[in-house]
């Protein structure tokens, strides 16, 4: 199988379970809302999702540096959201749906490092960022089409149910198919081997430090860079004042702005503009390389402002903008890692990096959350301020530097 078949085929599992996690995500905030939750906890719970699924890479990220552990941590991944986000359709209870929340977000920790640095092998041959952009737009596909789904299912039955257990069919076949992948691939890393000549020999901690930088001790791994850490703290800077989805369609609902129905079919038309943001950035980033993400604070800025607004246009531009900043953040944010660190230990990179902006997020969730229940200006000014650092971090302090 070509590295392009293999970057298609993972797509296509990616866009299944996309159907599930984004169908289950389209209608968090007001779900949980109708469970009794107030904004702070809706805020709190979808960042603490995102946290983990984050966070727990830094874990599983050193697990994915072990290239026979791959498959597996893919597989089991995978397996978690498939299995957690149809139970939500048989929950009533606001702290077991919040705990479901918290597991499919478990399953996305344990799988993205390994399928993140199988990718990476894959675009070698193709191009970190076209690799990327392609898989993200095919990923797409299933974010667009699961919360139609459920909103059709919200829309004939009036319950968040019957949408969620309608969700366990494309978790069913994205399954199959991953198991289908594995069995063509079993080692994606081969990819990475030129054509014609014999496979390289395991890398070594010299051979993957950068150009003059003083070889590591024998058994230890060489150090992530300085470009790196710069790279990781600008990101986090930009995730720290970055809103959840949960929060803006909580807001919706609560605020009269849109029925619940209609929540689920924006939130997949904002997955269409992440797609389109993520082949642009993409295809920028093999051209000039990272200085694309300047965009990224800047996005990030303008959601509150919009999305928070009690005008519905205005609100619904929010949600279409925060979509397109997803898809720079979800493609062309993690291809820049593949860039900044050793090949060895591009799984561990991947771990620390999403651990950084992880945790970052979470913060930013609470932050944004009280700051809702107090102040909508002050939680935009805020975030304003926040992203104006991020920006100036990346101006002035430049981890593109060296990039194309």
């Amino acid at each position: 199988m070509t590295a392009v078949r293999f970057i298609v085929a993972f797509g296509i599992v990616s866009a299944l379970m996309d159907m599930v996690y984004e169908g289950a995500r389209s209608v968090t905030g007001p779900y949980l809302g109708a469970l009794g939750a107030s904004a702070l906890l809706v805020s709190v719970v979808t960042g603490a999702g995102e946290a983990v699924a984050l966070v727990l890479r830094l874990l599983f990220g050193r697990l994915a540096d072990r290239p026979a552990l791959r498959w597996s941590l893919a597989i089991s991944g995978y397996a978690l959201t498939a299995l957690s986000v149809p139970l939500l359709g048989i929950s009533n209870a606001l702290w077991i749906a919040c705990l479901l929340v918290l597991a499919e977000r478990l399953g996305k920790a344990v799988r993205s490092p390994a399928k993140d640095t199988m990718l990476a092998e894959a675009g070698s041959a193709l191009g970190q960022g076209k690799a990327f952009a392609l898989h993200e737009a095919l990923d797409q596909v299933g974010a667009l089409l699961g919360p139609l789904l459920v909103g059709a299912a919200l829309a004939l039955t009036g319950s968040y149910g019957p949408g969620f257990l309608l969700l366990a069919i494309p978790g069913l076949a994205a399954m199959l198919l991953l198991f289908w992948l594995k069995n063509k691939v079993p080692d994606p890393a081969a990819y990475e081997t030129v054509p014609g000549q014999p496979p390289a020999e395991p890398a070594t901690p010299q051979a993957d430090a950068r150009p003059g930088a003083p070889p590591a001790p024998p058994g230890r791994a060489a150090p992530l860079p300085r470009q790196y850490w710069i790279y990781a703290a600008f990101s986090s800077l930009t995730m720290f004042g970055y809103a959840t989805f949960g929060l803006l369609s909580f807001h919706l609902v609560q605020a009269g702005l849109l029925p619940p129905a209609l929540v689920p079919v924006l939130y997949a038309v904002a997955m269409g503009v992440d797609a389109v943001a993520a082949l642009a950035s993409g295809w920028l980033f093999d051209r000039v390389g990272l200085k694309v993400l300047v965009v990224l604070p800047v996005l990030a800025a303008a959601v509150p402002w919009l999305g928070f607004s009690n005008n519905t246009v205005l609100a619904v531009a929010g949600v279409l903008v925060w979509g397109a900043a997803m898809g720079v953040q979800e493609s062309t944010m993690r291809a820049g890692v593949a860039g900044l660190a050793p090949a060895a230990r591009r799984g561990s990179a991947y771990g620390m990096f999403t651990a950084c902006y992880g945790l970052a997020w979470l913060a930013g969730s609470f932050l944004i959350g009280l700051l809702y229940e107090q102040s909508i200006p002050a939680l935009a000014v805020t975030i304003t301020g926040v992203q104006a650092v991020a920006l100036v971090i990346f101006v002035v302090v430049r981890p593109h530097a060296g990039r194309p």
